[in-house]
């Protein structure tokens, strides 16, 4: 016999285990509709889940932080189910939720269109209207790789495959479309209403360069019309402030092709920038900064005896001559050891502060640049103290 705390601390006596939305549904008819999940004992559950033994439940509805973000999830699996509609072959990697929002990785033989995103989106808000059950269920890894093997998806398996045999799988059902994942997620589509299939990109699985380039669709969802609309405007306008937009249409800076992620700077653009540096420079000096300035092009055993070649490598440009190999700095801080090096030191001189503008660059993969948001050139305001240890 249960007995379940609320959060008021009154508490309910049940003579044979029940789910958190039968509780729900004891408590009032309006609660059991709102319900998307539940707290057992500070643990997030789905509203299915059974409780045999005395716990403390709060019942989460669209009005909670958390609940919004079990939308999200859901509409990120709603998705899945749509793409599988549309695109029978398409593979299905990972669907996790973001800020506001959430996206899909999908593997899809031909590079899919905004049409495409528009026809997903349309699908997604047919299947909305059929107000079906999502089921969940508790599996072992067998039938898990056994489920994901017979649906062609081979992300899952990898995914099935690292998953420790400790942990449990649970599998979700929207009608014919079956996707893996921690949850918990909506019991029903009934609360997926307010969403917008927002952007299409691409991503490389695990965000490794050397695996394949995904496809990317992002979406944002809300517990309310007013909220989604109101982030949308929101959307809007910072569209209009697109530091890119503004760059160009002001003349301060621009990109191009030929030099992806490094940015070319104009006239009234670099003015700007030296009297940002200038300003962060007075500023250095004032705190006890020493400036200094490092090579671009430095052989690749000091980023070897650093420990970054094996870290960064990837990241890294490179160069070679004269039968020596090179490597552009993506940071400063083995050549800031190098300065701090030069002649003896007395600890009587510590702690040495040292500055640098250093001009940077990392092989971020094309996906991933945006702008002087994300870019491959870039100056780092650097800084390092050497100082004793207490």
């Amino acid at each position: 016999m249960p007995t379940i705390t609320l959060p008021d601390h009154t508490q309910r006596e049940y003579k044979e285990p029940l789910t958190i939305m039968q509780v729900a549904q004891d408590i009032g008819p309006g609660l059991k509709k709102a319900t998307i999940a539940g707290y057992i004992d500070d643990e997030l559950h789905d509203a299915c889940e059974v409780i045999d033994h005395d716990v403390r439940l709060r019942i989460i509805t669209n009005k909670d932080p958390e609940g919004i973000e079990i939308i999200r999830h859901s509409f990120a699996h709603l998705m899945g189910h749509a793409v599988k509609q549309l695109f029978p072959d398409a593979k299905m990697a990972i669907g996790p939720v973001i800020e506001n929002g959430f996206y899909y990785d999908i593997d899809t033989k031909k590079p899919l269109t905004p049409e495409d995103v528009q026809a997903i989106e349309i699908r997604m808000n047919e299947l909305i209207k059929k107000d079906y059950d999502v089921i969940r269920e508790v599996v072992s890894h067998k039938k898990a790789m056994q489920t994901f093997i017979e649906r062609d998806e081979p992300y899952k398996q990898e995914l099935i495959n690292e998953i420790p045999n400790s942990e449990i799988i649970k599998l979700y059902y929207h009608e014919e479309y079956t996707d893996m994942c921690r949850g918990p997620h909506v019991p029903n589509t009934q609360h997926l209403r307010h969403f917008k299939l927002t952007k299409l990109a691409g991503a490389y699985w695990r965000g490794n360069s050397s695996n394949v380039m995904l496809q990317r669709i992002y979406g944002t969802a809300w517990q309310d019309k007013k909220s989604m609309k109101e982030y949308l405007l929101r959307l809007e306008e910072a569209e209009k402030r697109d530091h890119r937009k503004l760059g160009k249409k002001q003349d301060l800076f621009h990109f191009q092709e030929e030099a992806p992620g490094m940015v070319f700077w104009h006239e009234k653009g670099w003015a700007i920038y030296k009297v940002i540096e200038k300003y962060i420079s007075e500023k250095m000096n004032h705190h006890g900064y020493q400036e200094i300035h490092t090579p671009q092009v430095v052989d690749v055993s000091l980023w070897e005896q650093s420990g970054h070649w094996d870290k960064f490598r990837d990241d890294m440009f490179t160069t070679d001559s004269e039968n020596r190999n090179y490597a552009i700095k993506p940071m400063n801080c083995p050549c800031h050891v190098q300065v701090f090096n030069q002649g003896l030191k007395s600890y009587k001189e510590l702690p040495i502060r040292l500055a640098e503008f250093g001009s940077c660059h990392r092989n971020e993969a094309s996906g991933t640049l945006h702008g002087l948001m994300r870019a491959r050139n870039f100056t780092q305001d650097d800084a390092h103290i050497f100082c004793t240890e207490d």
